[in-house]
């Protein structure tokens, strides 16, 4: 059970819009929408501040770099929301899918801009920066727009995995768990 409990339909009507805009027909909305329904101020900045439009990054590399951080940040609720919902729209494999988790972001089963936005979130969840070498590999293939969304789609997801984590939010139960490490395998 999470520290807060999820709050139940009826929800208000302003979050009942927001719910029924952002989640799938006939799924109920994810318990962490639904935990911070509990407070409207804040469930409304969150998704002000979303980054789930469409932006300057393509939906593949989007997913990579917000797989890449709540992975990184040991945050399998996202993750694993994440990976159910959008790695076969994106063409991830399960390779990839594990390397997400486990993997260097200079994998072979990534392209050269992919290892450059993997390295850019480990740079960013490391070391809160990004070293001059990651920065020469990202400008390399991204202009100034995607590389600042890059960087507010680490932060904002920064601050998703601790809301999971603070809140102890149980996993959804479709979601995608994280794969077992290449040791714990054998």
């Amino acid at each position: 059970m999470p520290r807060i409990a999820p709050a139940e339909a009826p929800y208000p009507p302003a979050i009942a819009t927001e719910l029924e805009r952002i989640m799938p027909a006939g799924m109920e909305p994810l318990v962490l929408f639904r935990t911070m329904a509990r407070s409207p101020r804040v469930f409304g900045k969150m998704f002000a501040g979303g980054l789930l439009d469409k932006g300057p990054l393509s939906l593949r590399q989007r997913e990579i770099v917000i797989d890449r951080t709540t992975a990184r940040l040991g945050c399998e609720y996202e993750w694993g929301v994440h990976v159910a919902l959008f790695a076969d729209r994106v063409a991830l494999g399960a390779d990839q899918i594990a390397a997400l988790v486990h993997g260097p972001a200079d994998a072979p089963c990534w392209t050269q801009e992919e290892q450059a936005l993997l390295a850019a979130v480990d740079d960013l969840v490391d070391r809160r920066t990004i070293a001059t070498s990651t920065w020469d590999d990202l400008a390399a293939h991204f202009d100034e727009a995607q590389i600042l969304e890059v960087i507010a789609l680490v932060g904002y997801y920064h601050t998703i995995s601790f809301l999971c984590h603070g809140l102890e939010l149980p996993l959804e139960t479709y979601a995608a768990r994280f794969p077992l490490t290449p040791q714990s395998a054998s």
